[in-house]
């Protein structure tokens, strides 16, 4: 049996006092983890990523550590499938407490050893409290496969202020234990990288080792498999590349190649002697092991910038493809709108429908036959109509009904339809409209009858107005004499006055009834008070109109809203990175950490 792994000696490291540090950081976490990056945009996968992964490392390691810098360090076992972590974390205790095995692969969920008396710090959800807990013997079988799951066994031969955490492959043909693997390096204070004489200068490792460059994390490489004749050109070329990188801090420790007879069997004393003597001073040295732990996280801490700049960018990119699908869609249902108000003054709504019907309510046959009397007979005809007490409105105004609802709809169905052509040639609108195309290209099932209510209340409108202006004694009387209904009802057609767009006889008959409409309104109420009353319903009919296409437009603005960040999500971001960034610059609680060169162990 190896020796026991010696225990630290006691050192004056000292708990990190940073609230003011961890209230920015928590500020941060939040603001970054609230933002909606979900529209399709070149680079919205990868900030999606580095979301998840901020938000992650905050909770799994940044905030714990802040708070209790002199917990555990813990020591993160990560590399290439078959690199022989499990193995080397075996080998290390001098015991075996994690599954390993021929079969890839064989780490799938992550199994933590600890002394006895660090259990506590581990148990409960310090740190990836996203991962339940259980505890004993992780080296037999069925122990460390849930990803969601971290197996903590304490045993006697890990000094105590020591952690060694077997993580899954990060390359590992299952998602989930790829992504799993990237969280656990993200909480470590020490990464032992794994990797083997074949595999050292594959591309995926070195993508996490130029990360680990970057954040300044406490990085050791364990070069396994190492043939007795390449040891010396293997090391030092693999030493170059870590230099060249800018990891010329990190320890190197090359273990020869070794047969193995039992897929349990561990590497002999000396071959993992230099890792394991390395690992015990750090144990043993307080000072020592607080360094590794302020270096990685300060460089972690000094990383945000970076990161949350990044998707800062991301997050204004987004903006900007909202605010064009947005503009888009305001545009088209804008022209509607105009659509609607040409088509009222134009005087379009008194087609077809409308003018029969009017002609059969004022009994103006013959009016194609004698054009030149045309005005004058039709006012008489509505004059004497109405004073005589004439039939029923109702016909009349279902026609006006049924013609103002055509051209709502026609203007509704075209804007959906070009604002769906429009987003069709963006990624961002594209995707969004996905399998609701067909759906979108044309108005809600509900705005039929949203619109004949709609109308039907603007025709009420014109009603209470025509009883409002009637308010007056003498205006009373005339009003009495013609009948409210009959009167609101010229009024009504008194809105479409214009005869733009008519031709032939629908160009006469409308304008005799236009004309014959103000001649009557102007007998009731007075010129003045006709040019008002004609204004009001006009105002009143196209702001219903309005609100009308503005809820269908929300159609199109919920789909951007519910993918794309809050308008002000880059300014309170960047505010709160600034608030985070004053606070760790101020935060005294955090040394500067050493330099040290490259150590090859041979």
């Amino acid at each position: 049996m190896p020796e026991r792994l010696r225990p630290p000696a006691r050192g004056n490291a000292k708990a990190v006092n940073a609230p003011d540090l961890a209230e920015a950081l928590v500020a941060l976490r939040h603001r970054v983890d609230a933002l909606r990056l979900n529209l399709a945009s070149p680079g919205a996968e990868a900030a999606r990523a580095a979301q998840a992964e901020l938000v992650a490392q905050v909770d799994d390691y940044l905030l714990p550590r802040l708070r209790q810098i002199d917990a555990p360090l813990l020591a993160v076992v990560g590399g290439s499938t078959g690199a022989g972590k499990s193995t080397l974390v075996n080998s290390l205790v001098g015991d075996n407490v994690t599954k390993a095995g021929w079969l890839r692969p064989t780490t799938r969920g992550p199994v933590l050893v600890c002394n006895p008396a660090d259990e506590r710090w581990f148990a409960e959800d310090r740190i990836l409290p996203e991962l339940s807990r259980t505890t004993g013997d992780g080296s037999r079988g069925g122990v460390g496969q849930s990803g969601g799951t971290l197996h903590v066994v304490p045993h006697a031969r890990v000094p105590g202020g020591l952690a060694l955490l077997d993580a899954p492959d990060i390359d590992s043909v299952v998602t989930q234990n790829r992504q799993l693997a990237g969280q656990l390096l993200a909480a470590a204070d020490l990464w032992i990288f794994a990797t083997t004489a074949a595999r050292y200068a594959d591309a995926v490792p070195w993508e996490l080792l130029r990360q680990a460059q970057q954040r300044s994390t406490a990085l050791a490489v364990v070069l396994n498999r190492v043939p007795p004749e390449g040891v010396r050109d293997i090391s030092t070329h693999l030493a170059t590349m870590l230099a060249d990188n800018g990891l010329r801090r990190a320890s190197l420790f090359v273990i020869p190649e070794t047969t193995l007879p039992g897929e349990q069997d561990r590497l002999p004393d000396a071959a993992v002697a230099p890792l394991r003597g390395w690992l015990a001073r750090l144990a043993g040295d307080a000072d020592a092991r607080a360094e590794v732990i302020r270096t990685t996280l300060d460089g972690a801490l000094r990383s945000m910038r970076q990161r949350v700049s990044a998707v800062a960018r991301e997050v204004d990119d987004q903006l900007a493809a909202a605010a064009l699908l947005r503009d888009e869609a305001d545009q088209f249902y804008a022209d509607a709108a105009r659509e609607v108000d040409d088509g009222v003054r134009s005087g379009t709504v008194l087609r077809g429908e409308v003018l029969a019907r009017w002609q059969e309510f004022v009994g103006t046959g013959e009016l194609t036959r004698s054009l030149e009397q045309r005005i004058g007979r039709l006012r008489d005809r509505v004059a004497a109509f109405v004073t005589g007490r004439p039939a029923p409105t109702e016909a009349v105004e279902q026609a006006l009904e049924s013609s103002l609802e055509s051209l709502v709809r026609a203007a509704a169905d075209g804007a959906a339809e070009r604002t769906v052509d429009a987003w069709r040639v963006r990624p961002a609108g594209r995707a969004l409209l996905g399998e609701r195309t067909r759906v979108l290209g044309h108005s809600s099932d509900g705005f039929r009858p949203t619109l004949e209510r709609e109308v039907r209340a603007w025709q009420g409108r014109v009603l209470e107005l025509v009883a409002q202006e009637g308010g007056h004694k003498r205006t009373r009387a005339r009003l009495a004499t013609f009948g409210t209904n009959a009167t609101g009802l010229v009024a009504m057609l008194a809105v479409f006055s214009s005869t733009g767009g008519l031709t032939g006889v629908e160009l006469l008959v409308a304008g005799g009834t236009t004309a014959a409409s103000h001649k009557v309104l102007e007998a009731v109420f007075g010129d003045s008070a006709v040019r008002e009353l004609a204004a009001l319903a006009r105002d009143d009919l196209l702001e219903r109109v309005e609100d009308l296409l503005a809820t269908e437009r929300r159609r199109f603005d919920d789909l951007v809203d519910a993918a794309s960040p809050d308008v002000d999500a880059a300014i309170g971001l960047r505010a709160a990175l600034d608030g985070f960034e004053k606070a760790r610059r101020a935060s005294r609680a955090l040394a500067r950490p050493r330099s040290t060169g490259v150590d090859v162990a041979r």
